[in-house]
């Protein structure tokens, strides 16, 4: 039990730059409440002391803002962040080093008996506010941005984001990373399935940018191949100048 408190609020150092104390943790985080209540609920629950089980599991979602079923399966290394407003279905389980934010659903869509909550494999983040619901699986390391809605299952080390979520091209996204920095911002936590036509319009851009230096880099290699001399980049605020063109054509 010690053993696994101690590793409970190594978790938390990792993970949340706030956290300045053992004691701090200890007492101030809802989240490590959350756990070890639950702890005390499940081993009732399948000791057969459903109602105190449930009972226990009641107090600690009026202490902590955190409502986990009883018979919900947690691993070692969880951190529920902030926690506020969390839901933990009845057989749902959660996996080692998962990390969920404020606002998580782990919810069913049945009403049938049996496994009718979400699975999460080990080193999974589910974003604030994101909902996962039905007997679905998340892959090991996979990310769940924030206010997606999760239905169907998530491969391993992928990322979901949107309403319904959709699994993000990696490739595209490295790509529209990379041109959102030569543009000088970053579009970090910016998703193209989000219902912002500001957002897909910024993405359109970033997107053409891309493919135009995809295009450029294409005609600059084609040149050199003819032997021709690479124009120095400009810098910001210079003019191209034409006379290199007519040194090309001549």
């Amino acid at each position: 039990m010690f053993s696994n408190l101690k590793e409970d609020i190594s978790v938390v150092f990792d993970r949340d730059p706030a956290a300045r104390s053992m004691w701090e943790v200890l007492t101030t985080y809802p989240g490590i409440h959350a756990i070890l209540i639950h702890r005390l609920s499940a081993r009732l629950w399948h000791a057969n002391f459903k109602w105190l089980g449930r009972f226990i599991a009641y107090f600690g979602r009026w202490f902590t803002g955190i409502e986990i079923h009883p018979g919900a399966t947690i691993g070692r290394r969880v951190f529920i962040d902030h926690g506020m407003g969390v839901v933990i279905g009845e057989t749902a389980e959660i996996g080692d080093d998962c990390t969920l934010y404020h606002g998580v659903t782990l919810g069913g869509t049945s009403w049938n008996k049996g496994k009718r909550h979400p699975t999460l494999e080990k080193g999974v983040v589910v974003g604030a506010g994101a909902k996962i619901l039905g007997p679905l699986t998340v892959g090991e390391g996979a990310k769940v941005g924030s206010n997606a809605v999760v239905v169907k299952d998530v491969p391993a080390g992928a990322t979901a984001v949107g309403i319904p979520a959709r699994i993000l091209d990696e490739t595209q996204a490295k790509q529209r990373d990379q041109a959102a920095h030569k543009l000088g911002f970053s579009a970090y936590a910016i998703s193209a399935d989000m219902n912002d036509p500001m957002v897909k319009a910024v993405h359109g851009l970033i997107d053409h940018s891309a493919a135009t230096d995809e295009r450029i880099e294409w005609i600059m290699q084609a040149l050199q191949k003819l032997g021709s001399e690479a124009p120095v980049e400009a810098k910001p605020g210079e003019q191209f100048d034409p006379a290199y063109l007519n040194k090309i054509v001549d």
